[in-house]
């Protein structure tokens, strides 16, 4: 059985689906909302900044001692490149890292077997491979911006298609075209992992493409992704307990 059988084959609690974003600026505080956190999410989102920040070793600490990281560096070059960044984040134990899907099918296709090719050779654990659809920050002008014609559900649903056709385990998108991928794409065990989340009396940012967790988990998100509304929160438990509750009371 495959990790995204192992995760569709068991039905997840509202907080086994938040990802928690670690988008701070040093490992002491990452570790300090790992502390407060670490049992009470399901996983947490180390990106860029905080890679560039802490390293690899500090992702290795982290995923060695139990906590599920999902390593958000959307990997995008050629497909060897790709594919060697996959088994450098498979050796360190992440749980789940994404590549751009715009990088398209060789990139995605060499990247799912290499890994699982090198996680079967060496007895671990094969992360969940997903591909990056389109950018929340962006929107039908951003890709018109970039010489794509069509409007954003358009270009995630094909790319989400692109991703499933060529061995990824689901997709990163906004809750806005979770239903749209879920009418396309009929593998249940094909993940969909959403960012943009926020309360309802909170600020978008710079997200344009954004909804409650309640929405997205409706519309069929497996995962959400939360930053700013738990970590910049006073009480970063009472925040998390706060998104539970929109979820699950009626």
């Amino acid at each position: 059985m495959t990790t995204a059988d192992a995760t569709a084959a068991q039905p997840l609690s509202t907080s086994e689906r938040i990802i928690v974003a670690l988008d701070v600026e040093t490992a002491a505080e990452a570790r300090q909302i790992l502390s407060e956190l670490n049992g009470k999410v399901g996983a947490f989102k180390i990106g860029l900044q905080l890679f560039t920040a802490a390293g690899p070793e500090f992702v290795k600490e982290i995923a060695s001692s139990g906590v599920k990281v999902f390593l958000d560096l959307k990997f995008h070059d050629i497909p060897t490149t790709v594919a060697k960044a996959g088994v450098e984040a498979a050796k360190l134990g992440v749980w789940m890292f994404n590549v751009h899907a715009v990088g398209g099918s060789e990139m995605m296709a060499r990247t799912a077997t290499e890994v699982g090719e090198f996680c079967e050779e060496n007895s671990i654990a094969k992360p969940l491979v997903i591909g990056v659809t389109v950018l929340t920050s962006s929107n039908s002008d951003t890709l018109k911006e970039t010489g794509c014609d069509g409007d954003v559900e358009q270009q995630v649903v094909k790319l989400a298609r692109l991703a499933h056709s060529n061995g990824l385990g689901g997709v990163v998108a906004s809750p806005q075209e979770v239903l749209a991928i879920r009418a396309t794409v009929a593998d249940k065990n094909f993940i969909i992992v959403t960012p943009g989340i926020r309360p309802i009396t909170a600020t978008t940012d710079d997200q344009k493409r954004v909804t409650t967790i309640r929405e997205a988990i409706a519309n069929g998100s497996d995962y959400v992704v939360i930053g700013r509304p738990i970590t910049q929160a006073t009480d970063r438990i009472a925040a998390v307990e706060a998104l539970i509750a929109e979820v699950e009371t009626d």
